[in-house]
């Protein structure tokens, strides 16, 4: 697989003056300056029922997020390659990578009529920072001056100065914080938002492309109907008379729709298809590199997997005892490439030579002593499952990975199957809070990233206490290094000190790395325009249907 590397924002920053000013406008990939309405036809898409209601900064999965990211807008966006636009920003500039100065952009609206304003922003980030408030998003703000895990406390790094214009002040100098702002955590909120949260959920009222198609927009469980937002000021206008995403249980049936011109746009074709997606689709077939990272989680509360030396060690024979290679050429056809490390190749940094990292290799001698080990300490007893989500087309590799466990180990290994991701992650959200879960064992997971930097796929999913933490995995070695990246200002050290931190999750093993995933999909002949950006999703507003 040929791989591109994007160059990370944060790399081209200086520190005498760190801004986007100059990035708002100028036609690179994704941006769309032509009229809204340039195409009239709906656009129909996949999509799964989100976990949440649709709050920005309780939202931490890819079926909530493709909603948000088109109904709302960000002080900045991603182009098609992942680098940095303004939106609503009209600058974010610093001297020092710690206090930072965000002017906003005039004429913002929210579809309800209230302007974006200075503290649209600092009461949504207050909002989503709050500890009673339990925002899956809330370790976006703890870089934030006043944040804190123990009680409630206000941003107090976040100053309104004017309508246009706030504050921010960071705990320590953090040069890609700029970089982060076009994650769904940092949008806006209207102060309607705060009237009712829990009614704003189910009906968002947000500032980006499209909005929710009046009352009933939304039907559970089936799908979502967005239509263009003619207030939107942004370079994303919409140039289709809007978007429904449909809510499939198995990508089987999204991909049927597909090829009979049920479906316009697809951004997972199922394993099944992965040998004749292609040649059934011809020039309409996308499969390219994205910022996806795929694993399982194991959860620290179970027995056997404990942060002591069993747990470890099985953990490791577990990683030995998988064939990559075998499974990825069999089941993906050639669509993903086993993990290296926990990040992806399409991120500025990345290594494929990280010490630590032969535990990724297959390796049955290695696994069966490791096991035995773990044995001598304490013997095994039960199975050894992995839940997974079947309308996400998980079931062939789970079977796969599970019986190259059972043939290696010789345990019992299985997968444990749920019918809808979001009942999947209402479990795994229970067991690491200790709650009543269905949740026998590891969990399918991995990372679609949210904005282009190696800390992303680092911090929220193994930092403590972070929200994607799904094994509730905690090493102070590895916060502090996290931190020490994070702080510094030259990208290229930061990036070392983050493949120092990679050393430790190799030892420790919170979740397996499997492979990286190639954005595989496709669009019907009724659409033009199809473009797959940086992160696997497709920039659904450039996309024309008459």
């Amino acid at each position: 697989m040929k791989i591109r590397r994007f160059a990370g924002f944060a790399a081209s920053l200086t520190v005498g003056a760190l801004a986007l000013a100059a990035c708002s406008n100028g036609g690179s990939s994704g941006e769309n300056t032509s009229a809204q309405g340039s195409s009239t036809g709906i656009i129909t898409t996949n999509g799964n029922e989100p976990q949440n209601p649709l709050i920005p900064t309780n939202t931490a999965e890819v079926g909530g997020g493709k909603i948000l990211d088109l109904t709302f807008a960000g002080l900045v966006y991603y182009d098609a390659d992942g680098a940095p636009h303004n939106e609503v920003a009209e600058s974010i500039e610093s001297d020092d990578a710690q206090n930072y100065t965000i002017k906003l952009k005039s004429g913002w609206k929210f579809t309800n009529g209230e302007d974006v304003t200075a503290k649209s922003f600092v009461d949504a980030w207050n909002y989503g920072a709050k500890l009673s408030n339990e925002q899956l998003s809330s370790y976006f703000f703890e870089p934030i001056e006043g944040f804190s895990w123990e009680k409630d406390s206000e941003l107090t790094g976040l100053k309104v100065v004017d309508d246009l214009t706030f504050t921010v002040k960071l705990v320590q100098p953090e040069s890609d914080f700029p970089l982060r702002l076009g994650y769904s955590a940092f949008y806006p909120l209207p102060e309607a938002a705060f009237e009712d949260i829990e009614a704003f959920g189910q009906n968002p009222i947000g500032n980006g492309p499209y909005k929710l198609d009046g009352e009933g927009a939304w039907e559970h469980n089936t799908q979502i109907k967005l239509v263009p937002n003619a207030d939107y000021a942004g370079d994303r206008k919409a140039k289709n008379g809007g978007v429904t995403i449909k809510f499939y249980e198995t990508q089987d049936a999204a991909y049927s729709d597909l090829l009979s011109d049920q479906l316009d746009v697809l951004d997972a074709v199922p394993d099944s298809a992965f040998a004749t997606f292609e040649s059934e689709l011809g020039d309409r077939a996308v499969n390219q590199p994205a910022a996806v990272f795929q694993s399982f989680t194991i959860g620290e509360w179970l027995d056997h997997f404990g942060d002591d030396e069993e747990g470890k060690l099985r953990r490791q024979a577990l990683s030995y005892a998988i064939d990559r290679d075998q499974i990825t050429k069999t089941i993906f056809e050639g669509t993903r490439t086993p993990a290296k490390d926990f990040t992806s190749p399409v991120i500025s940094g990345w290594s494929d030579s990280i010490p630590g990292a032969e535990v990724l290799s297959f390796d049955p001698t290695k696994a069966k002593d490791l096991w035995a080990q773990a044995d001598a300490i304490k013997p095994w007893s039960g199975k050894f499952t992995i839940a997974y989500n079947t309308d996400g087309g998980h079931k062939a590799w789970v079977d796969a990975v599970t019986n190259s466990i059972k043939n290696v180990l010789g345990i019992d290994a299985e997968g444990q199957a749920y019918a809808v991701f979001a009942d999947l992650r209402t479990d795994v959200t229970a067991a690491k809070a200790g709650e009543k879960s269905k949740l026998t064992g590891a969990n399918r997971s991995g990372w679609q990233a949210d904005y282009p930097g190696l800390y992303n796929f680092l911090g929220p999913l193994y930092g403590t206490g972070a929200g994607s933490n799904d094994g509730n995995y905690s090493n102070e070695e590895f916060d502090a290094l996290l931190k020490q990246g994070a702080s510094d200002t030259n990208q290229d050290s930061a990036n070392a000190t983050f493949q120092k931190a990679q050393e430790i999750l190799f030892k420790d093993l919170p979740a397996i790395p499997l492979w990286y995933s190639n954005v595989t999909g496709g669009y019907s002949t009724l659409v033009d325009n199809v473009k797959f950006g940086w992160n696997s999703v497709p920039l659904y507003s450039d996309i024309t249907k008459q």
